[in-house]
């Protein structure tokens, strides 16, 4: 068994060539998986308390798909909610060719009605670590989530190797139904949703007990379980000496966290289905709606188990830490960790973020961003006051979604069915990000930004100060339809000297992206993707209280779009219509 750092070695050598491998044709082999779904509420206990979820197929979290580059993905999903409609969006595939299955309610598609089923299908297209999530109203904060992971092509490598592999989908959890969560945003005043009570590991976590009890702080009794329970935790059971890969991806409605194992070094080699320059971590950050491959070695006294914790961050930790065991065969399981769990970093140590997120380059031989772009869109993200009610707004304008889908009021020219002024492309040039708002005021919108097909699009995201003083928060943007370049990240407010330090060189493809507080991040991408594309902060209450921006590109290129997928508003009334 080579050593683990000539393994990492190897990672780098062996990249050089790998990617004049992926672009053999996946032809061939491809196949068409079917799944059938039926979405529904389940009492559940995600946290070892008792409450609600929304299930699929009676799991929690939903099943998990697992593909080829090439396959054919058919979901037939049936909506048993009794009252809500439901859409599911397949995070990070990029739906080139089927816009209308991207899963974003008012956007791509028309809610799912109750008792209705709807037909996704679509081609995923490059290999990585993916996950689906529910994309009406806050439908993942009720759990309608799942992992998706896209394996390469039977005649392509990986540019690393490993003996085994597991996946880790992580998520936030409350008692608080979702509905009152809604309403709670909603009010006039708001009452804010509170941190959550439970972090989740593969759907699983513990409230009121630790695993670690010796070690809480504030004290807490011991879990005891017998292993049947659905909150007791999954352990990872590894052979001495391996080589393992572990899949992570953050589906979580408000938290930021940190992931470590216990005595473990962690090297990442994938960001949201891209591979990356390989880099070396004992602990690693991890924003909603980014995924990472990492790969350790089970190097550690094999005597001995160890920790896996995960913990919060950008936010005042009053969650604890979530836990989980790496099992060393041949030990029993049940010995639990004699050390203490890995202590996450303080949740205001930006540095320790900034330095994660920053040794993030994109793998050699990966696309290269455009050298110039045809257009720069500054994205101003602001807390606002509207008539009382508290909202998120980019460049003063607080999203609010139409009745019929941008995907076929555009495609059908129907000029009524959203504001056709677009939403502006810049900012005030003397607003201080710094400080408060002067005027705190904020409208709502339903614009669109139209883009032209093919073109470069610069987006810089700029953060700025709460309405509170010396409050600005971590924001977690995701891109659909498209993968971006992050081409920087900067302090205070964007300048036009900050386009001198643009990584062009390196910088890794993402679609998922942060930006501190009181600061900014560019992006770059190119319009090459037919549709209507959200593009929003992936915390769920910011986004219900919007926090987007919906993009549209070449839609009168498509054909074909599947009137299932349109059937409400004006062109459902178009279609009836024309039916008469």
């Amino acid at each position: 068994m080579a050593s683990f750092a000539t393994t990492c070695a190897v990672v780098i050598i062996y990249s050089l060539c790998f990617l004049s491998t992926l672009i053999e044709s996946y032809k061939g082999s491809s196949k068409t998986l079917y799944f059938k779904w039926k979405v529904e509420y389940m009492h559940w206990s995600p946290d070892c308390n008792e409450g609600v979820v929304m299930g699929i197929n009676g799991q929690f979290p939903g099943p998990t798909i697992r593909a080829r580059v090439g396959d054919t993905v058919v979901v037939e999903l049936t909506n048993k909610l009794h009252t809500e409609g439901v859409v599911i969006h397949w995070h990070g595939i990029r739906q080139i060719g089927t816009p209308w299955a991207d899963g974003t309610a008012a956007i791509s598609q028309c809610a799912i009605n109750p008792g209705e089923t709807f037909m996704y299908k679509f081609i995923v297209d490059k290999a990585g670590t993916y996950f689906y999530h529910g994309h009406y109203g806050m439908q993942r904060s009720a759990g309608l989530y799942g992992s998706l992971i896209v394996d390469v092509a039977e005649n392509v490598k990986e540019p690393f190797r490993y003996d085994g592999e597991f996946n880790l989908l992580l998520s936030d959890w409350w008692h608080k139904n979702v509905h009152e969560q809604e309403l709670d945003l909603s009010s006039n005043p708001m009452r804010w949703i509170g941190e959550p009570q439970s972090l989740l590991l593969n759907g699983r976590g513990q409230y009121n007990c630790s695993l670690a009890s010796q070690f809480s702080s504030p004290p807490l009794s011991r879990c005891k379980f017998t292993g049947t329970e659905q909150c007791a935790p999954q352990t990872m059971t590894v052979e001495p000496n391996k080589i393992y890969r572990l899949r992570i991806a953050s589906t979580t409605s408000l938290s930021s966290l940190n992931l470590a194992i216990g005595n473990h070094k962690m090297v990442v080699v994938e960001a949201d289905g891209n591979y990356v320059e390989p880099f070396s971590v004992y602990d690693m950050d991890i924003y909603s709606g980014e995924s990472y491959s990492i790969l350790f070695k089970a190097d550690q006294n094999p005597a001995q188990n160890y920790w896996i914790s995960v913990g919060v961050r950008g936010r005042k930790p009053n969650t604890p830490q979530a836990l989980t065991i790496l099992n060393y065969s041949p030990t029993s399981s049940k010995n639990l960790p004699t050390s203490r769990p890995p202590t996450t970093p303080l949740w205001n140590d930006y540095n320790h973020s900034k330095s994660f997120t920053n040794s993030i380059k994109a793998l050699r031989g990966s696309p290269k961003p455009p050298k110039t772009y045809n257009r720069r869109i500054m994205l101003l993200n602001t807390q606002n006051k509207m008539n009382g009610f508290t909202k998120w707004a980019i460049n003063n304008i607080s999203l609010s979604l139409p009745v019929t889908p941008y995907l076929g009021s555009i495609k059908y020219n129907l000029n009524n069915a959203f504001t056709n002024s677009p939403p502006p492309d810049t900012f005030s040039p003397v607003y201080d990000v710094m400080r408060p708002p002067v005027n705190p005021n904020t409208t709502q919108g339903d614009g669109v930004y139209m883009l032209r097909f093919n073109s470069t699009i610069d987006i810089i995201l700029q953060n700025a100060n709460a309405l509170a003083d010396n409050v600005s928060e971590i924001h977690p943007w995701h891109l659909h339809g498209h993968d971006f370049w992050v081409l920087g990240y900067g302090e205070k407010k964007f300048t036009k000297k900050d386009v001198f330090k643009f990584n062009l060189k390196n910088p890794p493809l993402r679609n998922s992206a942060v930006i501190f507080p009181h600061g900014w991040t560019a992006l770059r991408f190119v319009a090459d993707n037919p549709g209507a594309w959200a593009f929003h902060c992936h915390i769920e209450p910011h986004l219900h209280m919007g926090m987007g921006v919906v993009f549209a590109e070449g839609i009168y290129r498509l054909k074909n779009i599947p009137k299932e997928a349109l059937t409400c508003g004006l062109t459902g009334k178009m279609f009836m219509d024309k039916k008469l």
